[in-house]
């Protein structure tokens, strides 16, 4: 059974200690990946990118397989890994799947449209810790399933 590699789209991910914990777990090898420093354990990689838009998340998909799992929220990058053949774990443990990846990117954008007249906002509700809870079970369970790809 293959070990699936995981990618952390690292910008303002809330969840990057327990994808650790979760990767140590199963031998799986990590990249967090930003346009910022960020500090992580010497078992981890951390990849820098160029500022600019989608440049961290372009990084991502040119390297994602079938069976890795990308940890992000950002939808377009949740689409792109699973026409890669990938997983796309959300930081609150919501998986992305090819059923519902169609009507995320609708939402996205008629919320960006309406963002642009001022509208909408607010900002998504606060990290709690039962959505840490249920992410690391989803992305233990995410790694099994890649394990049997």
């Amino acid at each position: 059974m293959p070990i699936p590699t995981i990618f952390v789209d690292a910008d303002a991910c809330p969840v990057k200690e327990e994808t650790y914990k979760v990767a140590r777990r199963y031998g799986c090898k990590v990249f967090v990946v930003a346009n910022a420093g960020i500090r992580v354990p010497p078992d981890i990689e951390f990849v820098m990118v160029d500022a600019g838009p989608d440049i961290a998340d372009d990084w991502i998909a040119e390297r994602v397989t079938p069976g890795d799992i990308v940890v992000t929220n950002d939808i377009p990058l949740a689409d792109r890994t699973l026409k890669a053949g990938g997983l796309a774990l959300g930081a609150t443990g919501k998986a992305f799947t090819t059923d519902m990846i169609g009507g995320a990117l609708a939402t996205r954008g008629i919320m960006e449209h309406l963002r642009s007249f001022g509208e909408g906002g607010g900002g998504p509700k606060p990290f709690s810790a039962q959505d840490r809870s249920r992410f690391l079970s989803a992305l233990d369970a995410a790694v099994n399933k890649a394990k049997r790809l």
